[in-house]
């Protein structure tokens, strides 16, 4: 009796320990990847952030030219504040929060294409250097926006796999770790916007 309770107690024991490794392996290695998420995120909005910064200098430039079209300009504006509004936090990378981001970040691109044409009709001021250096700054920023939004999905698909194969989809759902949303673009928005001075 001894001996058969001894043996049951050693695979208790054992099976015990497997599932602690097991358990705490895909937890921990679920926080670093949901961590991943985050940072990715992260580079996104901040590449957002830097072409919204570069819009402005535009519109500040813009603003200088006492003739120019302020209803355009003025829908840029608000275009711009529309957008930096919008947050979306890292932690809660739901489909809506991320379609919302999306729109307003469209809105502004829309927007300001319309100011860029409107530019056309200006020739002194599309010959400044703050427009030459524009044009340099913001395709180099677009390209920087495809690779983090490129990125941050590579890092979505990974976590989202990952929490939902077994038995990690058991650890997942003890721990309510729960799907992210992809970043999904516009159609056509692949491409860096054509914009000519």
């Amino acid at each position: 009796m001894k001996k058969s309770s001894l043996i049951l107690i050693g695979i208790v024991v054992v099976l015990g320990l497997i599932m602690y490794q097991t358990f705490s392996g895909s937890y921990n290695k679920m926080v670093t990847m949901n961590e991943g998420v985050e940072a990715a995120w992260s580079t996104v909005e901040t590449q957002y952030q830097r072409r919204t910064d570069l819009y402005s200098s535009v519109v500040s430039t813009i603003k200088g030219s006492k003739d120019f079209e302020q209803e355009t300009l003025t829908q840029v504006i608000e275009a711009r504040s529309k957008a930096s509004s919008v947050q979306v936090d890292a932690s809660n990378l739901s489909a809506e929060k991320l379609a919302e981001f999306q729109n307003a970040q469209t809105q502004l691109s829309s927007a300001f294409s319309r100011l860029m044409v409107t530019v056309e009709r200006y020739p002194d001021l599309k010959t400044t250097q703050a427009f030459n250096d524009f044009q340099t700054q913001i395709e180099g920023t677009e390209n920087r926006i495809n690779k983090a939004r490129n990125d941050f999905n590579t890092e979505v698909r990974a976590y989202n796999t990952y929490i939902k194969k077994f038995p990690t989809n058991l650890t997942a759902s003890i721990f309510g770790f729960d799907d992210k949303a992809y970043f999904e673009a516009d159609a056509g928005s692949e491409k860096a916007p054509e914009i000519k001075f």
